[in-house]
């Protein structure tokens, strides 16, 4: 435990029961079983996982950040930094059965040295073998006199998107997982509606004219930092091909502060036989649950660990009550669990039933 200066036996005991009301709270939450024949297919931006801006992620969330995960068959992550030892611990409590492939970290400030994570139950989600970080290819224009061909280098994103491949049951797909750059307080920022323009269009000439991909259903997921459904940069998704469906657009938002935005997506390219979806898709608020609005007071032992400044601000300053209120609900308990909510979707991936009324057809 990192905590050494707190009563271990009483975190034990919460941790316990928190994580049996977590476990109630997501048998009842619409998230359905793991089932034969489908798929749960989940993205989840982790804040920080793990820095020591607020002190290093102790044993507790990590139980519960687990116990959401294996909810799920595959999970997108963003925001996996460069040191691993979380997310080994998360592993750990996952099972061997669970299995990850990580990026390498983008560099530069831009970058904040994260990588982009796929984790899943190898038990029934298999790696194809194909991964790989996405650059944006050379601007082809002409030289002065028109005599020569000159590629510029491209603008890439801020931070580099991951793809893999994967298959389920009879379903081949790619996932390509993003974090978009915030940048400015816009819902239309242009440097936001860039990247994800210039993503989706990528994708989209890579699907339509490669045909080594054919098989694969295409889906583009992760965090978009889409303030609303109606905004340029969810236009700039769905004018390159992508499509959003109806189960995910009436869904609520993914951010866990007031302003109500729908950072997090999952997109989708439709093929000539489109993905099929079982109508079921959520996001999952565990603050009801797990370091929930009232339990400020529990959790000031650990607040005043390490780098965490419950009682002063950064300048030594004390904070009133509404400051402390907000410091805890924020800053503090979105760096053990996150400031976004997990969201996800069933997607059908048997279709031995479909397979044989074409083949009685055919014979």
């Amino acid at each position: 435990m990192w905590y050494s200066k707190i009563d271990q036996s009483s975190v034990e005991k919460r941790t316990i029961d928190k994580l049996l009301a977590l476990k109630e709270s997501l048998r009842i939450s619409g998230i359905p079983p793991k089932i034969d024949g489908a798929m749960l297919l989940a993205t989840w931006n982790i804040r920080e996982l793990d820095s020591s801006k607020y002190g290093m992620r102790d044993y507790e969330p990590l139980y519960y950040i687990a116990e959401i995960i294996t909810h799920f068959d595959i999970v997108a992550v963003q925001e996996v930094r460069e040191d691993l030892v979380a997310l080994e611990k998360i592993m750990d409590l996952l099972g061997s059965e669970w299995k990850y492939i990580t990026s390498d970290v983008t560099e530069g400030t831009p970058g904040n040295r994260e990588r982009m994570a796929f984790l899943y139950d190898s038990r029934k989600i298999k790696f194809t073998g194909i991964a790989g970080e996405i650059v944006i290819p050379p601007v082809t224009r002409r030289s002065g006199d028109g005599k020569k061909v000159v590629y510029d280098p491209a603008d890439q994103l801020y931070r580099t998107p991951y793809l893999c491949g994967f298959r389920c049951d009879w379903l081949n797909f790619f996932l390509t997982t993003v974090h978009i750059r915030y940048g400015d307080d816009d819902p239309d920022d242009p440097e936001r509606v860039r990247e994800i323009q210039e993503l989706a269009k990528l994708l989209n000439k890579r699907v339509r004219e490669r045909s080594d991909l054919k098989k694969y259903q295409f889906i583009l997921l992760g965090d978009f930092n889409i303030y609303s459904p109606e905004d340029a940069t969810m236009k700039a998704l769905t004018d390159n091909g992508f499509v959003v469906p109806e189960e995910l657009n009436t869904l609520p938002h993914t951010n866990t502060g007031s302003k109500k935005r729908h950072y997090d997506q999952i997109a989708f390219w439709p093929k000539k036989r489109k993905i099929e979806f079982t109508g079921k898709a959520g996001v999952y608020n565990f603050f009801d649950v797990v370091y929930k609005d009232d339990e400020q007071e529990t959790y000031i032992p650990e607040m005043n660990s390490y780098k965490s400044r419950y009682e002063t601000t950064s300048k030594g300053k004390p904070r009133s009550k509404s400051g402390k209120k907000r410091y805890y609900r924020t800053d503090w308990r979105t760096h053990q669990m996150s400031d976004h909510l997990p969201m996800w979707i069933q997607i059908k991936t048997s279709f031995e039933e479909e397979y044989l009324k074409h083949r009685r057809k055919q014979s």
